[in-house]
């Protein structure tokens, strides 16, 4: 290789300073051919009051280089402060966040020997959209936003990954036994995919039973691809079960930029002591280094880094009496995976990278479909807490409302059915979601909602959202009540 790679390095805060020093150095020995536009965030630039962690500039460069290999940082305390990482992937949209989960056994303590897994995880939707408000004095709301064309990217991804790096199955996990729409999306998204690639395995598993499977039995799993919230839990379950959180690496990756990382934090209260493992950030460089097409190279530094584990010599925090050889710090560790290179470990699968193409992972989407949508309703949201909060009375004020035809025909609290026909004993906040339709469900118009709102406002209640109902094609497109 005769030219250099640019790429972004941010040194961080707390730990990440002696790692990332740690790190560099066995990359240079290893014969990466890269050089550094280095960029500071986190804390002090926090301090300097700049929400996002990261100054103008910082972004100026990810723009140039678009590959960014950075240190944990540390968040300041208190309100008013973005998170760093969620800036830069809304940003720069980093769709996929992948997580390798691998165990090292025995010289990584683990249950589960057999691990070998990577979590795929969705990185921009979700509840982490942070689209988030009060509406009464009771409740507040979350809105999780699923679409399909970001569905379909990180399902395509999830595939594509799997067959670059020679994966046999993937698993997709949702809640859609729930969130029928949202999670029910992605689950038809992933149906609608996997058909396109029937030289790989592909199963669903619900969630919660997933998540209990990842505990108990992981080395079941190769590929798995979920939505934003499941993948952030999921990847430290497994990251745990394989033996240490302090050895995991993470890519976030989008069509141009990549940010590649450690998945553990800044640990302050150890920084400066040369105590750090610097693993985790060498795993996050070594998919980098396969990323901008030097796969030979990341093959080099993961056999001389499983070499070093298999020879005993471990940082304080994977150091087991009895079966280390020896312990040691940042700088040492660095120094004897050096020395390692060009070495292939003697019990663990030697690393192998693809090196027929050196070109990232690129996602093509379906053509969008267009549906027939049709308006035939709203949902009303409606703060009330009077007349010891009785269903029937807030029911029968709001039957008054009627907008040529557009009449209330239930009301639910906390998604559960309350009126007409509900129960005593049900809990009711001061939240109340009132459905407006035509008796015969037929479109409405968009005036005719404006006059029910004038209406409902008329009668002296406090709407505080409204939801429009609608159809695609025919097909009702929001859920049913509980009780409905």
């Amino acid at each position: 290789m005769s030219s250099k790679t640019k790429i972004t390095v941010a040194y961080g805060d707390g730990i990440g300073p002696e790692i990332m020093e740690a790190t560099l150095k066995i990359l240079e020995a290893a014969g990466a051919q890269l050089e550094y536009d280095v960029i500071e965030i986190g804390e002090q630039v926090y301090l300097k009051g700049i929400s996002s962690g990261m100054e103008p500039q910082a972004f100026e460069s990810l723009k140039e280089t678009k590959v960014f290999l950075k240190a944990p940082i540390t968040t300041p305390q208190g309100g008013g402060f973005k998170s760093l990482n969620v800036t830069t992937r809304t940003s720069f949209g980093l769709f996929a966040n992948v997580r390798p989960c691998k165990a090292y056994s025995p010289y990584i303590k683990t249950h589960y020997p057999e691990t070998d897994l990577v979590i795929i995880r969705e990185n921009e939707e979700d509840l982490y959209a942070g689209i988030e408000h009060r509406q009464t004095q009771e409740v507040v709301q979350s809105l999780k936003l699923i679409s399909k064309p970001g569905s379909e990217k990180i399902i395509r991804y999830a595939f594509e990954y799997a067959r670059k790096y020679g994966r046999k199955k993937v698993t997709c996990m949702t809640k859609d036994n729930i969130m029928k729409l949202a999670d029910g999306l992605f689950h038809k998204t992933f149906d609608a995919v996997a058909k396109e690639y029937p030289d790989i395995q592909t199963d669903h598993k619900i969630i919660d039973i997933g998540s209990a499977l990842i505990a108990e039995r992981p080395q079941t799993f190769d590929v798995i691809v979920t939505l934003n919230l499941y993948g952030d839990i999921i990847s430290d379950i497994a990251a745990q079960v394989t033996g240490s959180v302090g050895l995991g690496g993470s890519a976030n990756v989008g069509e141009e930029v990549a940010m590649f990382e450690a998945i553990h934090g800044s640990a302050p209260d150890i920084a400066g002591m040369d105590m750090a493992n610097p693993s985790g950030l060498l795993n996050g460089a070594i998919s980098m280094l396969v990323h901008i097409g030097q796969p030979a190279v990341a093959e080099k530094v993961a056999n001389a880094w499983m070499r070093t584990l298999e020879d005993g010599i471990h940082t304080g925090d994977i150091y087991q009496e009895g079966k280390s050889k020896e312990k040691v710090g940042t700088q040492a560790f660095a120094q004897a995976v050096i020395e390692r290179l060009g070495q292939m470990p003697n019990n663990m699968k030697p690393a192998v990278f693809d090196k027929s193409s050196t070109d990232p992972i690129t996602i093509k989407l379906s053509p969008a479909v267009k549906t027939e949508k049709k308006l035939i309703g709203v949902d009303v949201f409606v703060d009330w807490d009077e007349e010891g909060r009785d269903p029937n009375a807030l029911g029968d004020a709001l039957r008054k409302a009627d907008a040529d035809g557009l009449v209330l025909q239930l009301i639910t609290n906390r998604g559960i059915k309350v009126y007409p026909g509900g129960m005593k004993e049900t809990f009711c906040t001061d939240h109340w979601r009132c459905r407006f339709q035509k008796a015969d469900q037929s479109p409405v118009t968009h005036s005719q909602i404006l006059d029910l709102m004038n209406q409902v406002a008329g009668l002296g209640f406090d709407f505080i959202k409204s939801e429009n109902l609608y159809s695609f094609d025919g097909v009702r497109a929001y859920s049913l009540s509980q009780g409905e």
